[in-house]
């Protein structure tokens, strides 16, 4: 195993929920594995380093902060009972895929080869961001799966350039990529509003390839249930969620506030809804920018939908 793939959080960072460190992935045995993959793909040559990037383990710091024995161990009204349901899932955090600042796209390849062996083991990955881009490579990884999977996109963005400056692995095109993989069969976008990159064109194409784009205002009308209607039964899926998808009063730390996204009770639904329509092979969170937050309001809010996230696919005996 090359070393410098994974890089493990330090003293002062620790890790998520203190769950145990597995930086050696050729050695993974979990059934949940934690991933952080800081840096996206630039458009300007000098801005390898974004807001973005130290959002993995700012996120970790947050849940450090927290009371984690109650966290883990009390009645969770959210799930029904304690986090892991007094069931032997073992969870690991395997720290943030390392890059070199010589080779952008270096990080790339460092976090698809990393996701493709925690897929490969049948292991739900939780993959925190970093920007939009990091999907990309963890999209790719999901071939390992060979079954037609369902994306899900939780974004205030269409997310369907296909280059900005030349780029076509940026924070803007993370969905037409899923697109060209023959392994994504259908695509839900939940949450679309406000003005985003995407022109006229770009709307057209994702709709003739035959996206199923259900608007925040749509969504807002007809309810987060009759939403999960539209997404096909039976799985496999794989979750994405922007955090500027949801509404900005519960996570303001994002650089495109836009108002109207998602609210906590209809996230909430849509990840417990979608863990028991089908498995889900993993989610990622993305686009947190720390720097931007309110009271500390956005890092609640991520740590209560992972652990929604933990909580919902360990009661959907996934691992029975």
């Amino acid at each position: 195993m090359n070393k410098k793939l994974i890089e493990s959080p330090g003293k002062t960072l620790c890790s998520f929920l203190d769950f145990p460190i597995a930086s050696n992935i050729d050695s993974l045995d979990a059934d949940i594995a934690i991933l952080g993959i800081p840096y996206g793909m630039p458009y300007k040559t000098s801005a390898m380093v974004n807001e973005q990037s130290c959002a993995p383990d700012a996120i970790r710091q947050a849940t450090n902060l927290s009371d984690i024995i109650s966290t883990k161990n009390h009645y969770d009204w959210d799930l029904g009972g304690s986090l892991l349901d007094g069931r032997n899932i073992k969870i690991v955090d395997c720290g943030n895929v390392t890059t070199d600042m010589t080779d952008r796209k270096e990080h790339y390849r460092c976090a698809e080869q990393i996701t493709r062996k925690i897929f490969d083991r049948n292991t739900i990955l939780i993959a925190l961001g970093g920007d939009h881009g990091i999907s990309i490579p963890l999209m790719r990884a999901l071939e390992v799966h060979e079954t037609p999977i369902t994306l899900v996109h939780v974004d205030a963005h269409l997310d369907w350039r296909h280059e900005v400056n030349g780029e076509t692995e940026g924070y803007s095109s993370p969905i037409r990529r899923a697109s060209e993989m023959p392994w994504i069969d259908k695509i839900v976008q939940i949450g679309m509003r406000g003005i985003g990159s995407a022109r006229a064109g770009e709307v057209e194409d994702a709709l003739a390839y035959g996206f199923n784009i259900v608007s925040a205002y749509d969504m807002h009308d007809v309810g987060m249930a009759a939403v999960l209607d539209q997404i096909p039964d039976g799985g496999p899926y794989y979750l994405t969620i922007d955090a500027d998808g949801i509404d900005p009063t519960i996570m303001p730390a994002v650089l495109a506030q836009t108002p109207g996204g998602l609210t906590w009770v209809q996230i909430q639904k849509l990840i417990h809804g979608l863990v028991n329509k089908g498995r889900v092979l993993g989610m990622d969170l993305v686009e947190i920018a720390p720097n931007h937050d309110v009271g500390n309001i956005t890092m609640i809010h991520a740590e209560r939908l992972i652990c929604n996230f933990i909580g919902a696919s360990v009661r959907a005996n996934y691992y029975l």
